[in-house]
């Protein structure tokens, strides 16, 4: 199963909207088939392993990272094609969380008197695909938000400066979960101030994630580098025809979404992001845009990268949230892994 994990992790950047998986297929304590699941409409993973096994699939056991889908999408349900090759068991990882398949593929496996089990390294499965997993069951997707700082916490001078604070390693790191999202997201204000791409430029992908700009005022100018080559979303506030039409020239599209403040509901953007298939959205936005987000609850996961060096109280800070009068306020935080990238140190820290 591990080595069925491995396969899968090949999928990271290419497979969304489709979970990343692998299966390997295992006869007489001799390996026999491998496959990995590609990308959304190529063959999924029991597929590809199955046909390097050929007969040797017969009576043998599969070993697949989720539980192989019984429904017909873009490509035939992988219970059938397990069944006609005859494999005698399949271990699953995990269930898959897709109400169209969810238990329904591991049942047509047991009614062929297939033996089919699930559990095994059930927590590696789901980390894998913690944004399939998380539009699944919550109809929104996992939100992991990306910010470098230096070791007092701060993100940039007072007169919003902020390149470079890290190192060249944590900043290709940064890259690898830009690549593995589904969507990149940030604000007006930092559109204006550092007029990123947000592509992914320094990890080899043959896809690039969804640019979405929160611009509550449509304020985001024609020229922003960020709506080079098109595509990207811009969520706004109210309706501006001359402003909208001027983006749109540009190859954005634009979606109206206020809330009673006159901000971007944040909520509807992300409903919509799921109805998408967006699995993963990776944030790179400045402390006002982190502060709503997190005061909202919309924020799974941080990604921190802390430099080491110091700016001071009168450069800015992560996040813009109301002062606290006790510390039983705080929101607390659990860290999911801690390492050096380079010179810099990387949290990866959950909310509670």
């Amino acid at each position: 199963m591990a080595r069925a994990l491995e396969l899968a992790e090949r999928g990271l950047y290419t497979t969304t909207p489709n979970p990343r998986v692998g299966c390997v297929i295992v006869r007489e304590s001799m390996v026999v088939g491998e496959g990995w699941h590609e990308k959304a409409g190529a063959p999924h993973a029991e597929v590809n392993a199955l046909a390097q096994a050929g007969q040797r699939s017969r009576g043998a056991t599969a070993y697949v990272s989720l539980e192989p889908c019984a429904h017909q999408g873009r490509t035939g349900p992988c219970s059938k094609a397990l069944v006609e090759a005859g494999v005698g068991r399949v271990v699953a990882a995990l269930q898959d969380p897709n109400p169209q398949v969810g238990g329904k593929g591991l049942e047509e496996l047991r009614r062929a008197g297939i033996r089919a089990d699930t559990g095994l390294m059930e927590n590696e499965a789901r980390e894998l695909n913690i944004g399939f997993v998380s539009r699944m069951t919550r109809a929104r997707p996992w939100v992991r938000m990306k910010i470098a700082a230096s070791l007092d916490g701060r993100t940039a001078l007072s007169n919003g400066k902020s390149q470079w604070i890290t190192g060249e390693a944590a900043r290709r790191d940064g890259h690898h979960w830009r690549a593995r999202a589904c969507a990149v997201l940030t604000g007006g204000g930092t559109v204006h101030e550092d007029d990123p791409q947000l592509t992914v430029r320094e990890v080899a992908t043959t896809r690039q994630p969804l640019r979405v700009v929160v611009d509550s005022q449509l304020e985001t100018p024609p020229s922003a580098r960020i709506l080079a080559g098109g595509g990207t979303l811009v969520a706004a506030a109210r309706e501006d025809k001359a402003k909208i039409s001027a983006l749109k020239a540009k190859g954005a599209e634009v979606v109206v979404m206020p809330n009673s403040a006159g901000k971007v509901e944040l909520g509807d953007l992300f409903r919509e992001l799921a109805r998408r298939e967006m699995n993963e959205v990776h944030v790179e936005a400045g402390h006002r845009l982190n502060g709503s987000l997190v005061r909202e609850g919309f924020v799974d996961e941080l990604l921190l990268y802390l430099a080491p060096g110091i700016l001071g109280d009168k450069a800015r800070g992560m996040f813009e949230l109301p002062d606290l009068a006790d510390l039983a306020g705080r929101r607390a935080l659990k860290i999911h892994d801690l390492r050096m990238v380079g010179e810099d140190v990387r949290v990866l820290a959950r909310f509670a």
